[in-house]
């Protein structure tokens, strides 16, 4: 099956229509998990969604908000005592570890996002979709050992069969697996990525029945005078969006700062959510049903406003908490609100030009989504088929393209790639970079280079080590510290007027690489000390470990980055 798979490229459809079968499933499970505990809990009618209820009883609200935070708490709580490291999500992994993850972390993310959306906290259950879905392609791929390009298109495979069942969206999910977690298109990897999603699609139909639907009214068609009052929304959904990343990582290390106990932050969080949730039950979960009442309804502008601050509000303190989950849906709530504001607004202001209050809440759904999410084409996908509305397709994806490049000119990352940020990661995209962490020094160095004691005579240093008999040598102190540098020829060119200690000639003294570095790190030490050669220590005694070549250096990274090219072209 290996030898089949790594030969035959269409072979990997295959085993890409098993990954949607499985990720369909688990999604199908998580979402009915959560639905029934949120009936159970709340007391719902079985055709109200959580966060369409006319209010939630306080009784219901605080104690399953708190109490789901206290799970969550002592289970954070553990996995820091114990030394364990955070799990591994989708894009982390493809971009740094060659698609690898682990199936017992991404199904302990995943039941712990099913308990944050499940007691009621202001995030989705997306995040766990994806986390599952890709690691179980993760799981199938490393069983049958695949390359590291096939494991990676994999594991985008997951996480697309598992958004597209999530929302009945086989594009989106395809494309959610192009632009979010394998971080390229490619023609190679459209049949394995689209074969995920539209299996994930057709299981999840048969096992829950119609998939998730927003009824929005009948919008008048598009203009050409429409489009650049269309395109303002996107600058809107930019300034939120940038300012709830931000915000969401000044929450956290606020948070972190205070003396509050690891277990304890989510129970605090919980009761702010509940007492949040006694103003409008739509700041709780996602916000599948909230989003369907605005955008068929007519609010006023104070209304709209003040759903988009509370909902804001209640994300921002369920992840700065400790709560498990994303702001994938509720980034296309709140787009949503800025869409309907944004029309209102435009239209008492702009009534000759301005577009249908509807298609601007469409536009902000994508918008802010891109802004947040990432992905234009996936979240122009998401807006459009869950709507059933393409007569506004142009306008919604232009405005999503515009978002797309506004974030990438000010601030450069998506809500995911940013927390990766905080933790110190600079990974800007899923496109894999983990071959430039692969490639240390250790693994590049030219070992045992000659090494001579600095104190010897500039003579009796030339008659040990003749012209010819090496390029360099290292010098070393009568601890066996390194202590430098010497170039041979350039020595031996300068002999007849040389006189004293052969250290006193030594180059790069004070600039060397250890074993760890990797090599981005170690062409820029390079080009800091413009030298050709630069020794190797060991970081505890400073004892030299072997010598790097400039050039050789650049040759290898030059090969390795050609080669992860052609592997994200497909060829």
């Amino acid at each position: 099956m290996r030898a089949l798979l790594r030969s035959h490229e269409l072979a990997l459809v295959l085993p890409s229509a098993l990954v949607g079968i499985v990720a369909s499933a688990a999604v199908t499970l998580m979402t009915k998990a959560a639905m029934l505990m949120h009936i159970l809990i709340y007391h719902l009618p079985f055709d109200v969604r959580l966060s369409t209820a006319d209010h939630v009883a306080a009784w219901a609200a605080f104690p399953a908000l708190m109490l789901g935070g206290l799970g969550l708490g002592l289970m954070e709580s553990y996995r820091l005592r114990k030394g364990l490291r955070s799990p591994v999500d989708p894009i982390e992994a493809n971009a740094l570890r060659g698609g690898q993850m682990s199936l017992r972390e991404s199904a302990a993310v995943s039941f712990q996002t099913v308990v944050s959306n499940s007691s009621g906290a202001s995030v989705g259950l997306e995040a766990g979709y994806a986390q599952i879905g890709a690691g179980l392609a993760s799981f199938l791929g490393q069983k049958l050992r695949l390359r590291r390009g096939d494991l990676r298109l994999l594991v985008g495979t997951g996480a697309a069969a598992a958004i597209g069942s999530a929302f009945g969206a086989p594009l989106a999910g395809a494309f959610y697996g192009f632009e979010l977690i394998l971080g390229n298109y490619s023609i190679a990897a459209a049949g394995p990525v689209f074969t995920g999603s539209i299996v994930g699609v057709l299981v999840t139909r048969v096992l829950a029945g119609a998939p998730y639907q927003i009824d929005t009214p009948p919008v008048a068609a598009l203009k050409l005078a429409n489009y650049p009052v269309l395109l303002g929304v996107a600058v809107f959904s930019v300034i939120l969006g940038i300012a709830a990343m931000r915000l969401a990582g000044v929450s956290e290390r606020f948070i972190q700062t205070t003396p509050t106990p690891v277990w304890a932050r989510p129970i605090l969080g919980g009761a702010a959510v509940a007492a949040l949730a006694m103003v409008t039950p739509q700041v709780l979960g996602a916000g599948h049903g909230a989003l369907g009442l605005n955008v068929s309804q007519t609010f006023p502008l104070a209304v709209l406003a003040s759903l988009l601050a509370l909902k804001l509000l209640a994300a921002l303190i369920s992840l700065a908490t400790g709560f498990r989950g994303g702001l994938f849906f509720s980034s296309l709530f709140m787009g949503a609100l800025i869409g309907k504001i944004y029309g209102l607004a435009a239209a008492a202001w702009l009534p000759s030009i301005a577009p249908d209050t509807t298609v601007c809440a469409l536009a902000g759904m994508a918008t802010l989504g891109v802004a947040i999410v990432g992905g234009p084409l996936t979240m122009s996908f998401i807006v459009l088929e869950n709507t059933s509305d393409y007569s506004v397709s142009a306008g919604v994806i232009a405005a999503s393209v515009a978002a797309s490049l506004l974030v990438r000119a000010t601030f450069g990352y998506s809500f995911s790639t940013w927390r990766l940020h905080l933790r110190g990661e600079n990974i800007r995209s899923a496109s894999d970079i983990g071959w430039i962490h692969d490639l240390k020094v250790a693994n590049l160095m030219r070992r045992d280079p000659p090494i001579a004691p600095d104190s010897l005579d500039i003579g009796e240093f030339r008659l040990r080590h003749p012209l010819g008999s090496a390029h360099f040598v290292v010098l070393v102190d009568e601890a066996g510290r390194y202590a430098g540098l010497i170039d041979l020829p350039d020595i031996h060119a300068q002999a007849h007027r040389l006189t004293g200690r052969i250290g006193d000639f030594a180059r790069q003294k004070d600039v060397w690489l250890v074993p760890h570095m990797n090599a981005k790190t170690a062409m820029a030490l390079f080009d800091q000390s413009e030298a050709d050669q630069l020794a190797v220590l060991d970081p505890e005694t400073k004892a030299p470990l072997g010598v790097l070549d400039e050039n050789y250096l650049v040759r290898r990274y030059a090969d390795q980055a050609a080669a992860a090219f052609h592997s994200a072209i497909g060829e």
